[in-house]
């Protein structure tokens, strides 16, 4: 069975997305500040983690960055509080994904089993690539999930790393946004993908030389993006 971790301080919101989660057939632990999350995430085994903004103790943020540092694991943020800067933050440090608060409990769910189904497909296929993708100065090993400009390592965040694995091996092809997220974070209608556009512009100020004249990453105007 697949555990779900949830930290958040709202216990009535919190009891929600258990019982939804739970009667989907998922086992979940709740945790209702920052410090005792943290701990749980960083110490427990766990298939996704649901994770509010502000919490007592430890925000979120800076749970999101520890949580990063020792778990693949999706990490999607549930919160009251996206403003553009949030989002950025957020998915810089490490979160895959978010959800507004009002949310509909049916579309959490089926958010959550689309990050899972998508970890697991896109670990699933990583333990299979052996192979190492070129393209200009940035170098791609595979097998080792680690990407190289020059020679030097780039640290990527699971998403930006998928992102650019998905381009290279699809260079010269057009995605729209909303293709990136299907094909990404694989779902339909269920996200903003804004946050597309948030992993591109990270990729681009880790890769590009001049981030404002991407080489690699570029975007047709109205269209989407292409990788060359």
């Amino acid at each position: 069975m697949e555990r779900i971790l949830i930290i958040e301080d709202d216990a009535d919101i919190a009891e929600i997305e258990k019982d939804y989660l739970a009667l989907s057939g998922y086992s979940v632990d709740i945790q209702s500040d920052g410090n005792g999350g943290l701990f749980a995430a960083t110490n427990g085994k766990y298939d996704l983690i649901l994770l509010d903004l502000m919490l007592p103790g430890i925000d979120g943020l800076e749970i999101c960055r520890r949580i990063r540092d020792k778990t693949k694991v999706p990490i999607l943020m549930v919160t009251a509080k996206i403003t553009d800067l949030d989002k950025i933050r957020g998915l810089g440090l490490g979160a895959d994904d978010y959800i507004e608060k009002p949310f509909s409990p049916s579309v959490l769910v089926a958010r959550v089993k689309a990050h899972i189904a998508q970890f697991r497909r896109l670990s699933e296929n990583g333990e299979k690539e052996t192979a190492v993708l070129t393209a200009g100065d940035i170098t791609v090993n595979t097998a080792a999930h680690r990407v190289y400009k020059r020679g030097s390592e780039i640290e990527l965040k699971n998403k930006e790393y998928e992102l650019l694995v998905f381009f290279m091996t699809n260079r010269g092809i057009l995605f729209s946004r909303e293709d990136l997220y299907v094909k990404i974070w694989g779902m339909e209608a269920l996200g903003d993908n804004s946050t597309v556009a948030v992993h591109i512009n990270r990729l681009r100020e880790k890769l590009e030389d001049d981030p404002s004249v991407p080489k690699h990453i570029t975007t047709v105007r109205g269209a989407g993006y292409r990788f060359v």
